[in-house]
């Protein structure tokens, strides 16, 4: 089927509405934490403390992620995304609230748990579901899943890049008519009720249109559901193709996060002012925006990598591609410079994000589909705490570091020239595969 085809179908944009309403709310969210919590005169971040804001935010998803990839397989996803949205758009309310009256300790930090952990169950239902709305069969099929993957998945990216500027524009607007706090917590307002438009979509879609299919299964108990995870993963381990692409993506976003946060230091202690961070936040900002630049073309570019290389090949390249740029952050750091790595960064790292998306998907039974997405989050989810914990161990307060950069392209070339070779991947497998 052309492709242009395919997104007339009805189901395919309606769920595309869901995702990308959703991802521009994460933006205007993100923005609001992140003004509130890293770029306010009387917070100063540091590498520690915004490691320990990712596992903070990751870690217990990580818990729950076997009980999420159950629930994916047995109850229906269009339901699941509906109410999740709804839950997540009450939780903003009581984040608004705390966020109003200055609350930083542990009441702020379990919503805000609450919050990205839902949206972890949003995002793992809407990927476990969207093969069901194509015909995936036959060579055409897998390119156009590689197509329909980098378009939402981009698409989503390049709407929290959208949602994170319309967020820092409203409150520079708000900056002399309102006190931080209470900027920011209007921002989550404005946060909360695009989440209800976001399970108003979901709405659209009909209870069955993004499975599971129906299968047999049995009654699970919570150590049932972990015992299954663990199985999942044994399971996943001998999908050779697919174990390599997740661990791919997992070292690829590991470096990525570790990069975020060099970023967000230079930005905030090296760049600009320290006494006028809301300086560091624009820098910071105007970086996020090039690298979701690069991330829309990397994702133009994956369609058209894969039907010449294949997908084992275009996920080896673009790790190799990944690595290029950090080596030059190692020997200066500039502001051209790092905006520059995060361009190429983000644009490779997305070819094999939206690459081994697809390979999942057309790998993996739709009665699993929703547990190895879940494993897949889980990877992801270390990969970046990994990240955030190796930059908290080597960067100093201002951001500058030669070793964090050098050490990431090194892992990155690491991984691409031994794990990723063509012996590797599952022999009745072609790379065009």
């Amino acid at each position: 089927m052309a492709l242009s085809k395919v997104f007339r179908l009805r189901t395919l944009r309606n769920l595309l509405l869901v995702r990308w309403t959703g991802q521009l709310t994460d933006g205007i969210f993100q923005s609001a934490l992140a003004s509130f919590i890293l770029f306010s005169p009387e917070r100063q971040p540091d590498a520690k403390s915004a490691a320990i804001a990712f596992a903070v935010v990751l870690l217990p998803y990580s818990l729950i992620g076997p009980l999420v990839g159950t629930i994916l397989d047995r109850i229906s996803r269009q339901r699941i995304i509906l109410f999740a949205n709804l839950f997540r758009a009450l939780t903003l309310i009581f984040i608004a609230g705390l966020v109003r009256n200055g609350a930083t300790g542990v009441e702020l930090t379990i919503f805000v748990l609450i919050a990205f952990g839902v949206n972890r169950l949003i995002l793992a239902g809407l990927s476990a579901g969207l093969p069901l709305l194509l015909d995936t069969s036959g060579p055409e099929g897998r390119t156009t899943l590689v197509s329909v993957n980098a378009t939402a998945v981009t698409g989503g990216t390049v709407f929290v890049v959208l949602g994170g500027g319309v967020g820092i524009g409203i409150r520079n607007l708000l900056e002399n008519r309102l006190a931080a706090d209470q900027a920011d917590a209007l921002l989550i307002s404005i946060a909360s009720f695009t989440f209800f438009l976001a399970a108003l979509f979901a709405l659209l879609l009909k209870k069955s249109d993004l499975g599971p299919l129906p299968h047999e299964h049995r009654k699970e108990s919570i150590g049932q559901a972990y015992s299954e995870m663990i199985a999942a993963f044994k399971f996943l381990r001998k999908i050779r193709d697919c174990f390599l692409g997740i661990s791919a993506t997992s070292i690829q976003r590991s470096g990525l996060t570790a990069l975020t946060l060099m970023a967000l230091l230079l930005n905030r202690n090296t760049f600009n002012d320290p006494a006028n961070p809301e300086s560091g936040l624009a820098g910071f900002a105007f970086a996020i925006t090039i690298a979701g630049v690069g991330i829309t073309i990397g994702a133009i570019l994956a369609p058209i990598g894969v039907a010449k290389y294949g997908r084992h090949k275009w996920i080896r390249i673009s790790l190799f591609a990944s690595a290029v740029l950090p080596i030059l952050l190692a020997l200066q750091q500039s502001e051209l410079l790092l905006v520059a790595t995060g361009f190429f960064a983000g644009m490779a790292g997305q070819g094999v994000k939206v690459t081994n998306d697809a390979l999942v998907q057309s790998k993996i039974k739709d009665e699993y589909r929703g547990r190895v997405f879940a494993v897949y989050d889980v990877m992801v989810n270390f990969g970046i705490v990994s990240g955030a914990v190796i930059a908290a161990m080597i960067m100093p307060p201002s951001g500058k570091s030669m070793a964090l950069p050098a050490l990431i392209a090194a892992i990155y070339i690491l991984f691409a020239a031994v794990a990723l070779r063509k012996k590797n991947f599952n022999s009745e497998f072609s790379t065009t595969n």
